[in-house]
């Protein structure tokens, strides 16, 4: 992607990281990782197979406990507060997760009963949620019966269901073909547009950042750079986004200089 157009000023965070570290056993997954994504815009968590993304997701969703730093969502602490931040958050993980064999109108309904939604407004707000996401002739259809993208869209229609401020999404174009990247893209963007949500995209790809996204890179569990995708171009000497993030990642390879012996 060649960077061209302007780029508006940053929002206020909705998603704040600071000073976290992770470590399975001695392997270090996530060092000393801070990074801010803001309200009612799109940042692009880009990394590499292993960078730490996933591990980033799961301790902001409190699949792991964050034992160091701290996981701001809107303000309330992921540790101190899981119940109201995670209220506040929708999220989109990499393995899929719906029951093939139950329609997607069911699905989305076990979904609002986890969160204690009754079932006259869980129907209301499902049928709500696939009209976001244009999938509300599907509602009967057995999950089964969809294609890969549509999928991802009701998964994205389950994660809004609960009315979240902010969307995480842990690749969740991984599988797709072109043609269903491209819509499901779009209509996550048509979100920050129409209703203001913040996103956080976690991806390996660098074609699916725009111009006027934040971007944070994460390499081998460190961020390596955030900025725009001009600036991240201006760092690497490109006006390339994908030749950017391979000239920062490279940095993260080379050793660190030795000091000379005395």
């Amino acid at each position: 992607m060649t960077v061209t157009s302007q780029i508006p000023p940053p929002a206020s965070a909705a998603l704040k990281v600071s000073g976290v570290t992770h470590s399975f056993g001695s392997k270090t997954a996530l060092d000393d990782v801070s990074l801010e994504a803001p309200a009612g815009a799109f940042t692009a968590l880009v990394g590499q197979n292993g960078a730490g993304k996933t591990t980033l997701f799961s301790l902001i969703t409190r699949l792991y406990n964050n034992t160091s730093g701290s996981i701001e969502v809107l303000g309330e602490d992921v540790r101190r507060s899981p119940a109201r931040a995670l209220a506040r958050l929708g999220v989109v993980f990499q393995a899929r997760t719906l029951d093939l064999e139950l329609t997607v109108m069911q699905n989305l309904l076990y979904h609002a009963a986890l969160h204690g939604i009754g079932r006259r407004e869980a129907k209301r707000l499902a049928a709500a949620a696939l009209g976001r996401v244009s999938l509300e002739s599907r509602a009967s259809d057995k999950v089964r019966a969809l294609s890969g993208g549509q999928m991802r869209r009701v998964e994205i229609a389950r994660a809004l269901l609960h009315g979240p401020a902010f969307l995480l999404l842990d690749e969740p174009t991984v599988g797709l073909d072109i043609g269903s990247r491209r819509t499901l893209i779009d209509e996550v963007r048509r979100l920050i547009t129409e209703d203001g949500i913040g996103v956080l995209w976690a991806t390996h790809l660098t074609d699916e950042i725009a111009a006027a996204d934040r971007v944070v890179v994460l390499h081998q569990g460190k961020v390596m750079a955030k900025g725009t995708p001009r600036e991240l171009c201006a760092r690497a000497k490109t006006d390339d986004v994908g030749a950017a993030f391979m000239t920062i990642v490279g940095e993260g390879e080379r050793p660190a200089p030795q000091k000379a012996s005395a």
